[in-house]
């Protein structure tokens, strides 16, 4: 008996041995330190990975196999019917940036008049794609973006990315860890059909960035990005022509903005938290980058820590609609734990008319130490509102310490400004602020504040319809919870210790 359970074990472990073995270098797989590889961290390694992978594009596709070891590299071209694997203990190392190194020059692009460098420009990065399809970055590995640029620099190959990709489709990008990605450690503009699962970034800039790209589907991914954002949708005018991001599943995934390096080392320090002047970033965001617009996106079970909250902005024409978002919970938020915005920065070509941001539906939100300054913010601009939107099932915890004259403060319009929360100042209101909407449900919302507050819980500006049902909001004394002006059609149901029925404005 022993001996048969022993023969089974043996022929397990061959088999299981097999596997991986096709999977990673066998039949199909081209280990680079068969084209020269030496995995040392010293020496330059990128000339032997790219002859592996040349060799398997010239035999149909394969699997680039990059066994344990530390490899320093230049920029590393993938193509077709490719797999890059990075196995665990392989470090890919982003040697110093220059042409010596084996960086390609940055591209001609399209345009660079509506967008920065870093959504310019994609061949000067570590990993790079043009027009490929069926490519995969696999492997429990590590890109290191040592020594990549986070930023434009003058007369050199700046905004580098970790991985950049530009008009391919199927992409596959699984189980990597990316330390210190440069500008983006992942930009995909114009990526069909992109899955990103189970990668780790902590990173100096965004952590992924998904730009004109449809049918993505984003899932078990950590990403912590102190000084940019997490996940960030865009739709910039890289490609030369405006093009939606839609189609796009983001799901059981975490951001937080804690010191960089010290998410993977598990100490998660915040000693750099003032490097922006209102914290750290991290967060799920659309835009700013908003040409083509953003449509038919759904995010559910994910989590926020020590960073800001969800930000959707349409401020450059094109539409931001049909949005269901659920089941997230935030801890530590530094700003507007909700920010919906349509401006008119309108960076793109001239005669565009104002975006619209519309039939959004968000649920099932919890977040805890929401800072002073902003709560939950939604507003479009005169003559441009926004429409059709849902909340329910939330509830929000705010630090407090609001004063009468803070409820007094008038918030600039800032059509054409940066849509970043904290560029209003602190809000009239504790809770949260609506201003030129339209359509507004708010259903079963609980606020209150850990520390006395003088504002009141609600403001209402240049409302035309909102119904509140079951909404609660701590207040102190006989402060009024709500403040409404120049609004109609305004009405409550067992909210606010209110009777049910229509408000009107404050007089």
């Amino acid at each position: 008996m022993k001996s048969i359970r022993r023969t089974i074990q043996v022929i397990f472990m061959i088999l299981l041995i097999s596997v991986r073995f096709s999977y990673a270098g066998g039949i199909n797989g081209y280990n680079v330190k068969d084209y020269g590889a030496i995995g040392d961290g010293v020496n330059l390694d990128s000339k032997a990975i790219n002859k592996a992978i040349d060799a398997a594009s010239a035999a149909g596709g394969g699997t680039v196999y990059l066994p344990a070891g530390k490899y320093l590299s230049g920029s590393i071209h993938l193509k077709s019917n490719i797999s890059l694997f990075i196995d665990q203990g392989a470090t890919l190392i982003a040697a110093p940036v220059s042409a010596a190194n084996g960086y390609d020059e940055e591209e001609a692009s399209v345009n660079t008049i509506y967008q920065d460098s870093g959504h310019s420009h994609w061949h000067n990065s570590l990993i790079w794609g043009e027009d490929l399809h069926d490519v995969s970055i696999l492997g429990q590995g590590q890109i290191w973006g040592k020594g990549l640029y986070k930023d434009f620099v003058k007369d050199k190959q700046s905004a580098n990315k970790a991985i950049a990709l530009y008009r391919c489709r199927n992409v596959n990008i699984r189980d990597i860890t990316v330390l210190h990605g440069g500008w983006f450690a992942i930009l995909a503009t114009g990526v069909d059909n992109l899955t990103i699962d189970n990668v780790i970034l902590d990173t100096n800039r965004d952590g992924m960035d998904i730009d004109c790209c449809r049918n993505v589907h984003v899932s078990n991914c950590s990403v912590n990005s102190p000084y940019d954002d997490g996940i960030c949708l865009k739709s910039s005018f890289g490609l030369g022509f405006a093009r939606a991001t839609e189609n796009v599943t983001i799901t059981n995934c975490e951001v937080s903005g804690f010191d960089e390096g010290s998410f993977l080392d598990g100490t998660y320090k915040r000693t750099n938290s003032l490097h922006w002047k209102d914290g750290p970033v991290g967060r799920i965001k659309f835009g700013t980058e908003s040409n083509g617009g953003f449509k038919n996106i759904t995010i559910s079970n994910c989590t926020f820590n020590y960073c800001r909250g969800l930000a959707l902005e349409a401020v450059d024409g094109a539409l931001l609609e049909d949005i269901a978002i659920s089941n997230i919970t935030m801890r530590d938020v530094v700003n507007a734990p909700i920010f919906l915005r349509i401006g008119s920065r309108m960076r793109g070509p001239a005669g565009v008319p104002v975006g619209e941001l519309r039939r959004v539906i968000i649920s099932n939100i919890v977040a805890y130490n929401v800072e002073l300054e902003q709560g939950v913010f939604i507003s479009g601009i005169p003559n441009h509102r926004v429409k059709d939107i849902k909340l329910k099932d939330i509830k929000l915890y705010f630090k407090g310490t609001g004063t009468t004259e803070q409820a007094k403060r008038d918030v600039p319009e800032m059509e054409k400004g940066y849509p970043e929360p904290s560029s209003f100042g602190i809000l009239p209101a504790y809770g949260f602020f609506v201003r030129h909407a339209e359509g507004l449900t708010l259903e079963n919302i609980e606020l209150s504040f850990l520390n006395d507050d003088q504002r009141p819980a609600f403001v209402l500006d240049d409302v035309n319809g909102a119904n509140l049902r079951f909404v609660k909001a701590q207040a102190l004394g006989n402060l009024p919870p709500i403040s409404i002006k120049n609004s109609e059609n305004i009405t409550v149901f067992q909210s606010l210790n209110l009777p049910d029925g229509k408000l009107n404005n404050n007089k």
